[in-house]
């Protein structure tokens, strides 16, 4: 119960800081668009890389350098265009952010949006598959009870901010909120797309 309970508490840790793949699942929750495969693909991505990093690739990760500089350039080169994307639908006409007015995006694009997301965000890689799966070690045998804590973790914490975000619902009736949340996301889709790029110079 140890081993399951930390791995919960650090699982929650690392995944609820802001970031480009949370804020992307909060816009859908908000939208009620694709909640559930959306919240479900992050989950399970996060279950994925978590169980790599107990059963050990997190030493695989930390010997290939060039993996984490190839991420990052296209993790930012992905978050720079979305990040354009999220100004321009901050500034552009206040009717057209109304969800009920847009043509949504099917669930192939969206999916395949959030799992860019995801994979192309080389910080998940020392989140979950090398930190996570290094601490689990420590664990011995219940190392796959820590890793069952952390994915856990994911599942509570993806369905709550995608469900979770329709208590919101009302405050983004207002189209001055959308605006402003867009123009949130950019800054911060701004801000990753230019540390990743910039960490991945030599």
């Amino acid at each position: 119960m140890n081993a399951l309970l930390s791995g919960f508490l650090l699982g929650l840790s690392l995944i609820a800081a802001i970031g480009a793949q949370n804020a992307f699942v909060l816009r859908q929750g908000l939208q009620k668009r694709h909640v559930f495969a959306v919240s479900l693909a992050c989950s399970l991505s996060d279950a994925v890389l978590v169980f790599s990093g107990v059963i050990g690739f997190g030493a695989v990760i930390s010997k290939a350098p060039w993996i984490a500089a190839t991420m990052s350039l296209l993790g930012g080169a992905f978050l720079a265009i979305y990040a354009c994307r999220s100004f321009y639908s901050a500034f552009r006409h206040e009717a057209s952010l109304n969800p009920a007015e847009t043509s949504p995006p099917g669930l192939k694009a969206t999916l395949l949006t959030c799992l860019a997301f995801t994979w192309l965000n080389p910080h998940v890689y020392l989140d979950t598959v090398v930190l996570l799966g290094s601490i689990s070690a420590n664990y011995g045998a219940e190392r796959f009870h820590f890793g069952a804590g952390a994915i856990t973790a994911s599942f509570v914490f993806f369905f709550a901010l995608g469900y979770g975000a329709r208590l919101l619902a009302p405050v983004f009736a207002n189209p001055r909120a959308w605006r402003i949340l867009d123009f949130l996301i950019g800054l911060v889709m701004g801000a990753l797309a230019l540390k990743l790029l910039l960490g991945a110079m030599p």
